[in-house]
């Protein structure tokens, strides 16, 4: 701003010559320049990018560079997390499941149809009346049927591919076995206990024949059937030894034919012969298919119970793929519960060196009918349920059947928690591999217990699965002691219970068992949830 030296005095002029000092310095008008503050930056007031410059700024080289590698460094990293995860799941310890025959994971179901011929007055045939029940034994998950009866129990050597004609026709039993193939249930044919007869014109050239041949005698002109060993004993009348030989090969190879999956003999047949066994083995294996193998299933007699559950198994047993074992022992009548609990427990500490089969064996109690049940379907091996079974029938009362009806006379409240405890075992039996193929712990209680009948336990094993099978055999309840078995898991869940009033989740420390109860529980161990 100029200072006007020469002007009116006033704001920002100051007169010349007013003082010595000026005067002599300053001459005429001068203009002075005052001190003014230096000008402020401008201050950067931010703004968003527009659609060009972020498309210019996206497409440069460093951004394209940064990207490419952060999605590398994505990619990079789950693979490192999958191939972690592989390595966990590979390297966990986990049992191998062994592979299984269709005859170690089916329910076998002993049935004879003359029986249920019987049930409905003899209006239909026997065959008719099976093939009618067939969707019922598929809802109880039957895999395979022994049917009892079929052939004659007396029957000439020519005549062993004839079927009873009280039951039905050829092509009725054929037809029953197609539907039962297509309903994925075997048939198989029990011979325990035939007996072939000589043919009339033969009854004068066999009257010679003695034990050593390998036969059992009955009478003058009886022997037991399907021995195959004519080198010995039949000196007498070897040309008669031959024709029964080949007749029995004929007839079984016959059935096999027909689709006839194996066939049932007792322990105490003559057939029941270590040579003899290696003929029918071989038989057996020339029709066997890969999902279709046919077997040979052996059920031991009163006479062998004993040295059975002794030895863990019969003679022979390793020629034969089934070998059935009684729960109890031979009995007319029920046996009380202190001799029931015993025989139980027997077979639960039994060892056994084949895959073991089992069935009750005996007549039941009926208050003990459902924890039988639950024992023979947890057991290790295959159970063979006789008709009948699988409902605990009381004394007195009646089975009708008629495709998928089942009525029982005065019993029909009874009867539908009996089916429902049978298809919950069978169910669970046939879909966890512990009650398949797990392993057996008997647990047993302290023998100082105050009950006079100590529950019954067990323990059956898979991974980190088990399944507790607890039997209260007494009138009294029982609780678990904690000192019992530390070492199972505390809690799981109910799987069933023979009153079948039990479900959710339950804990060992606060379980009651209630008299006269089997039950099951799943427990889970610590972290796991199979």
């Amino acid at each position: 701003m100029p200072l006007n030296a020469d002007g009116d005095l006033g704001y920002g002029s100051v007169a010349a010559g007013s003082g010595p000092g000026l005067a002599g310095n300053m001459g005429g008008a001068e203009n002075v320049p005052l001190l003014m503050p230096e000008p402020q930056p401008e201050r950067y007031s931010w703004k968003p990018l527009s659609k060009d410059e972020l498309e210019l700024i996206a497409g440069s080289a460093g951004w394209r560079k940064f990207r490419t590698r952060l999605v590398l460094l994505f990619w990079l990293t789950w693979v490192i997390m999958l191939g972690a995860a592989i390595a966990i799941i590979v390297q966990s310890p986990r049992p191998v499941a062994p592979p299984l025959h269709w005859w170690e994971k089916e329910l076998f179901y002993r049935l004879r149809p003359a029986l249920l011929m019987d049930t409905q007055q003899g209006a239909i045939g026997g065959f008719e009346v099976m093939r009618e029940r067939l969707p019922y034994l598929k809802s109880l998950e039957v895999g395979a049927v022994i049917l009892e009866g079929v052939i004659p129990k007396t029957i000439s050597a020519s005549n062993l591919t004839e079927v009873s004609h009280n039951l039905g026709s050829m092509p009725q039993f054929q037809k029953l076995i197609a539907e039962s193939n297509r309903e994925g249930i075997k048939i198989l044919l029990d011979l325990c206990d035939l007996e072939v007869i000589n043919d009339k014109e033969s009854e004068n050239s066999t009257e010679g024949l003695s034990d050593s041949s390998g036969y059992i005698q009955r009478g003058s002109n009886a022997l037991q059937y399907f021995e195959f060993d004519c080198s010995t004993g039949f000196g007498h009348n070897p040309t008669y030894c031959t024709f029964v030989c080949s007749m029995t090969r004929y007839s079984l190879k016959y059935w096999l034919e027909q689709g006839i999956s194996g066939f049932g003999i007792c322990d105490t047949d003559a057939a029941y012969s270590e040579k003899t066994m290696e003929v029918w083995r071989a038989l057996l294996q020339e029709y066997s298919e890969k999902d279709n193998e046919r077997i040979l299933v052996v059920r031991e007699t009163s006479d062998s119970f004993v040295v059975a559950n002794a030895l863990g198994g019969g003679v022979n047993g390793s020629l034969v793929q089934l070998t059935v074992r009684s729960l109890l022992p031979p009995s007319a009548h029920p046996l009380p519960v202190p001799e029931v609990a015993h025989a139980l427990e027997e077979s639960l500490q039994a060892r056994h060196t084949h895959w073991a089969s089992w069935t009750v064996g005996g007549p039941v109690l009926p208050e003990l009918q459902r924890i039988i049940m639950v024992l023979l379907m947890t057991l290790p091996g295959t159970p063979v349920v006789s008709d009948g079974e699988e409902v605990s029938p009381a004394q007195n009362t009646t089975v009708n059947a008629i495709g998928d009806e089942i009525y029982i006379q005065d019993e029909g409240k009874k009867w539908r928690s009996a089916i429902a405890l049978f298809q919950s075992l069978s169910r669970t039996r046939s879909r966890e591999e512990a009650l398949l193929f797990g392993e057996f712990s008997f647990l047993p209680f302290n023998a100082s217990s105050s009950s006079a009948n100590p529950p019954l336990a067990f323990l059956r094993s898979w991974g980190c699965v088990h399944f507790l099978v607890l039997l209260n055999l007494g009138s009294e309840p029982h609780s678990l002691s904690p000192n019992w078995a530390p070492r199972l898991p505390e809690g799981g869940v109910f799987v069933t219970s023979t009153r079948m009033d039990r479900l959710g989740s339950v804990s060992l420390e606060t379980l009651v068992m209630k008299p006269q109860e089997g039950i099951v529980i799943k427990l889970f161990e610590s972290g796991s949830f199979s």
